[in-house]
């Protein structure tokens, strides 16, 4: 009887250790802080570049991490910075150039990751089906149709141009929606249109428009387009959140390795028909930002004029994800 009790009174004690281990575990102390806000306003922009975030929302990639994703859609990279800048967004969608421009300028941005990076034809330039021009160098003082004078359109565009001899000063760059580019070649007001996809495959399906130019070659080839950013202030004041959505987005990031998943899920992310959405070119979906890589858009700018001094993208980059 005596051993019985000895070996019960044992293993009560066993139990009781067990037990305060189990509360020291979960002690509110040893439990990270939660996020300084569980939902965020993300910006988004061209359906394509922003697919991959668009379908981990609807999987609930970011409300796993803890986060609660409001997806705002946006008109262009100046009206999502506008947007950031005065408080309506916490992180926006924008091509790299309008955000370094906008950081030369002043505005203080922290880079949360990269978006997309281009693919063969996924940019380029169009003419209509019975243009006379066949080769890039058989334009003559040409008039581009670009988005904007100093936006991604007319440094690519530029850039490639610059490659078979014509000096961009003979280039008259013509602003205009996305929308206004293919009647604006048949009219004959432009000789060329800077466009990217899905608008290269519905101007070729709808219109019989040809490629002269991919726009992502040379000196653009697999060219950084588009980036996720906040401003210095949100990001100091939000760094666990944030964390929380770089994470999620990294995830998000690869589901866009799957090119067919991406096709599959264009016609309900936008007003694409299945044929259309199975023709469009892609590019990439980068899980994490890469300053070298984006370096190479600052530097381009720097030389076409866009920059007047060097711009230091790493110094745009939160440190734990700097590579």
């Amino acid at each position: 009887m005596r051993t019985s009790a000895r070996v019960v009174g044992g293993l009560g004690a066993v139990l009781l250790l067990g037990a305060c281990s189990v509360v020291d575990l979960t002690e509110p102390g040893d439990a990270p802080p939660p996020p300084e806000t569980d939902v965020l306003r993300v910006g988004v922009g061209n359906a394509i570049e922003t697919a991959p975030v668009r379908i981990a929302v609807e999987n609930g990639v970011f409300e796993r991490a803890g986060l609660r994703v409001e997806l705002v859609e946006q008109t262009g990279g100046k009206a999502a910075l506008e947007s950031l800048t005065n408080g309506q967004l916490d992180v926006a969608f924008a091509s790299n150039v309008a955000l370094f421009r906008a950081a030369a300028d002043g505005t203080p941005l922290r880079l949360q990751g990269e978006a997309y990076v281009a693919g063969s034809d996924s940019m380029a330039l169009v003419t209509p089906p019975d243009a006379e021009v066949t080769e890039p160098g058989d334009l003559h003082a040409p008039r581009i149709a670009v988005a904007e004078r100093a936006g991604l359109g007319t440094l690519t565009s530029g850039s490639v141009l610059d490659t078979v001899g014509i000096d961009e000063k003979s280039i008259t760059f013509v602003p205009g929606p996305t929308s206004g580019r293919m009647e604006a070649l048949r009219a004959g007001e432009v000789d060329a249109a800077w466009m990217v996809e899905p608008y290269i495959t519905l101007a070729q399906k709808d219109h019989g428009a040809r490629v002269l130019a991919d726009c992502a070659r040379g000196a653009t080839e697999t060219f950084p387009m588009s980036s996720y950013a906040s401003t210095k202030e949100f990001t100091e004041g939000h760094p666990r959140a944030l964390a929380l959505f770089r994470h999620a987005l990294a995830e998000a990031q690869r589901l866009g390795t799957d090119h067919t998943r991406v096709r599959q899920a264009l016609p309900r992310l936008t007003d694409l028909d299945e044929v259309t959405a199975s023709l469009v070119s892609l590019g990439s979906y980068p899980p994490v930002v890469n300053a070298v890589r984006l370096q190479r858009v600052a530097d381009l700018m720097q030389g076409a004029g866009m920059l007047r001094d060097r711009l230091d993208v790493r110094s745009m980059v939160p440190e734990p994800e700097l590579s």
